[in-house]
């Protein structure tokens, strides 16, 4: 291996053990590797000024095809745009996180948990069952964290009524998130990197991951349901009916109904966008502005707080996802990926079934232990330059990684963000999910998840 290559693993592996080791934000690392890759590519590959921009990918701003009529299905078979910064990701999620914040501020959140709760009769079972689905059916639209915050707040004050444990429901409820978070491209940021770096529509995923993310999610809700209905039968309110409560009405939860309407009737415009978008030709990037604007419009027009909701945007979040792509461009730039591809494409020996089975279970342990988003930037253009060199279609490898870095997420407390959000949510209200309880019941769901995945992927595929 060359010094460079040698020197961008260095860099890439410190900024990982920096982010797994967690003392720290993650955003603080990913930008201090940035800035070491950027110095590597400037000083010791050749062309580096070069290379640097084209990593950077400022053009791409200016670049109205960028914004409008690159993105359909048919540009998907014109193949990724390799390397550097994935600023579509990177906008679609900061606008979405701004519609997020302005659909918590009105309270939309919260009543839907709570009409769903109420249609149940305030009955724990069905509340585990019905929130799994619940969990599975929003991480499809909307960020598995944004999801977990709300839904784990509503378990906790629903259980504090009722009278139960609410640490199965909320690990039910993170393993949920993060299978129907598989189904479409905006599920998880994982897919949202792989959908942006391959020209993958939101047909395009729900038309192949969404239908074995559902059976895997349905399977899920039958194994908690099995591992978790004796400890919350146990609860003396399962299924009684105290008339001296007062149980929370979904209306409680609207704080400004007009803003309501409106955050609404936006979350749907949105949602139209993203399955339309291969038609339409616009870019996600292009939505999650649209997303942002519209909310902020109405937050200045029904009365609601755009500064509030402005300050609700995750700016660390997002240098955290400039940071990673800049690093994982220094590996693409100095051949560290296109090597790891090789090597792949020697141990699969060429068959298709056996690189599907190799990336999913790869991606499921890995993103069990590690962070799965900088896994699956890492591993989009690995993909890339497999599929050149062995003549694989893209596709199902690309779904192989969506399923297994986000049901492999499950396996472990810190997965997923969706699963440190949760746990954490719990442990401040005085619940505390060790990691032998959660490994115990979602570390097994997990393999036999994916287990059904890799039987999927290989009959539908190889």
């Amino acid at each position: 291996m060359s010094i460079e290559q040698i020197l961008a693993i260095i860099i890439f592996a410190a900024m990982f053990i920096a982010i797994m080791w967690g003392k720290i934000h993650r955003y603080i690392p990913a930008l201090i590797g940035a800035a070491l890759t950027a110095i590597l590519i400037l000083t010791l590959v050749d062309d580096g000024a070069h290379n640097l921009w084209q990593v950077l990918r400022l053009p791409d701003f200016v670049d109205g095809h960028w914004w409008f009529g690159k993105h359909t299905a048919e540009a998907a078979t014109e193949g990724p745009e390799i390397g550097g910064v994935n600023w579509q990701t990177m906008i679609f999620i900061g606008g979405m996180m701004v519609m997020v914040e302005g659909m918590g501020a009105a309270g939309f959140f919260r009543w839907i948990c709570l009409l769903v709760a109420r249609l149940v009769k305030y009955r724990v079972i069905p509340i585990l069952i019905t929130f799994m689905f619940l969990s599975g059916f929003l991480s499809m639209f909307i960020d598995s964290i944004t999801v977990m915050l709300f839904l784990a707040t509503v378990t906790i004050e629903l259980a504090r009524l009722l009278k139960f444990d609410p640490v199965p429901v909320i690990i039910a409820e993170i393993f949920a998130s993060n299978t129907g978070g598989s189904a479409t491209m905006s599920g998880d940021p994982p897919n949202i990197i792989i959908g942006t770096h391959f020209n993958y529509t939101f047909m395009d995923f729900l038309l192949n991951t969404g239908l074995i993310a559902w059976i895997g999610l349905t399977v899920a809700v039958v194994l908690f349901y099995l591992m978790f209905r004796k400890a919350l039968r146990q609860s003396a309110s399962n299924g009684q009916t105290d008339e001296t409560k007062h149980y929370p009405e979904p209306k409680e939860a609207i704080s400004n109904r007009r803003l309501f309407t409106a955050s609404t009737a936006i979350f749907i415009i949105v949602i139209i966008l993203l399955v339309t978008h291969a038609q339409t030709g616009l870019s996600v990037g292009l939505i999650g502005c649209i997303a942002a604007a519209l909310t902020l419009l109405a937050a200045v027009t029904v009365g609601g707080q755009p500064r509030h909701i402005i300050k609700g945007l995750d700016w660390r979040t997002l240098l955290f996802f400039l940071g990673l792509f800049v690093c994982v461009g220094g590996l693409e730039v100095t051949g560290v990926l296109q090597e790891l591809a090789d090597l792949i494409g020697k141990t699969s020996g060429a068959n298709l079934a056996i690189a599907l089975t190799f990336i999913l279970w790869l991606s499921a342990f890995a993103s069990a232990l590690i962070d799965n988003i900088p896994f699956a930037a890492t591993m989009c253009p690995v993909i890339a330059s497999l599929s050149a060199t062995q003549g694989f279609d893209n596709k199902p490898l690309a779904w192989s990684l969506a399923l297994g870095t986000d049901i492999g997420g499950n396996g472990t407390p810190i997965g997923a963000s969706a699963n440190v959000v949760g746990t954490a949510i719990a442990e401040k209200e005085g619940y505390r999910i060790g990691w032998g309880r959660y490994c115990k019941f979602a570390l097994p769901a997990m393999i036999i998840v994916v287990g059904l995945c890799n039987i999927y992927l290989i009959l539908r595929y190889a």
